[in-house]
């Protein structure tokens, strides 16, 4: 890794060469970490691209180890919500500017409206709003609609990673903004099996995501004891981060009241390659997500070959298709 301070000055840039800040600090879990992993290292990759990660020193084990390539710039601010904006909206452009960059890449829903050549990433619906329960989750989700709207108006362009994440996005207005949203959806790196896959010998069902409201986790558990009733051998196996307590503390009194305390397994974060087991060895992979502009564990799960079960909203009959039921 190439740490440098953010304040230090950038030496000048050599004739064709493409300047591409990118203002990572909204990646700290789930799909916003697996994008810019994945993506920065095909950036740099680029002979005409010279490509700065803008992080947050408590991001960075997120991002262990960076490819040499890449210029790494941490910084150490608050991380409650008004100093981070303070920081994006006021720092990010004028370092920006003293680094003369030719782009600022923001892969989130909003960045420094005021930066020059300013592109972001409309990947978080703010239509979770709606299964959420607490007037705090409500004004969360609204105050990113809010901000999501004024970056899509400013920015250069906004990428949207599905045709769901572009009208969920633009509140009505996508035919006006047609012209500055392309829909670029994700990839992986996760690969499949060599020929068929073997029909697992497990009994297991997989579910992948971090743990939020909107990841419909109580829906799943009260199937799953339905099908414990037929099939009692069965168990299923939860990969991803608690990050909401509140709702944990939720579905695991379910699981307490269900009595599937002994076939119910949360297994919190699994690396890349312990995931790829999982796609390919479960019997079933599970997803019962309301609200998704994309959902990176589709992806994976078909790369790997995995049989698939999947909620029949937002985003999810756009990125699967004929892939599952």
């Amino acid at each position: 890794m190439k740490e440098e301070n953010g304040k230090d000055a950038v030496p000048g840039k050599p004739a064709k060469t493409i300047r591409l800040v990118i203002n990572g600090i909204h990646a700290r879990s789930g799909g916003g970490v697996t994008y810019i992993r994945d993506l920065v290292p095909r950036l740099a990759a680029f002979p005409d691209f010279e490509v700065h990660l803008l992080l947050h020193r408590n991001q960075v084990g997120l991002f262990y180890p960076v490819d040499e390539t890449i210029r790494v710039h941490t910084f150490d601010f608050s991380q409650r919500r008004l100093p981070t904006l303070f920081w994006e909206q006021v720092a990010v452009p004028l370092m920006a500017r003293d680094m003369d960059a030719d782009i600022v890449f923001s892969p989130a829903n909003y960045g420094p409206f005021f930066a020059r050549n300013h592109v972001i990433l409309l990947r978080n619906a703010v239509s979770v709003r709606k299964v959420q329960s607490s007037l705090r989750g409500k004004g969360y989700w609204f105050s990113l609609g809010l901000a999501t709207f004024a970056s899509i108006l400013t920015a250069k362009k906004a990428i949207a990673v599905s045709e769901f994440a572009k009208k969920d996005l633009t509140f009505g207005f996508a035919g006006l903004l047609d012209h500055k949203i392309p829909v670029v959806h994700h990839g992986t790196r996760l690969h499949g099996p060599e020929g068929e896959r073997p029909v697992p010998q497990t009994r297991d069902l997989l579910a992948v995501s971090d743990i939020y409201v909107q990841k419909n986790y109580h829906t799943l558990l009260r199937a799953f004891a339905l099908l414990r009733r037929r099939y009692p051998d069965l168990r299923l196996m939860i990969a991803g981060q608690a990050l909401d307590v509140i709702y944990l503390a939720r579905i695991k009194t379910i699981i307490d009241d269900l009595d599937l305390g002994e076939s119910v397994t949360f297994l919190g974060y699994v690396g890349p390659e312990e995931l790829g087991r999982l796609y390919r060895e479960c019997r079933v992979f599970v997803f019962p997500s309301l609200v998704e502009t994309f959902g990176n564990p589709l992806l994976e799960a078909m790369a790997a070959g995995a049989a698939i079960a999947c909620s029949e909203r937002a985003a999810m009959p756009e990125v699967l298709g004929d892939g599952g039921l």
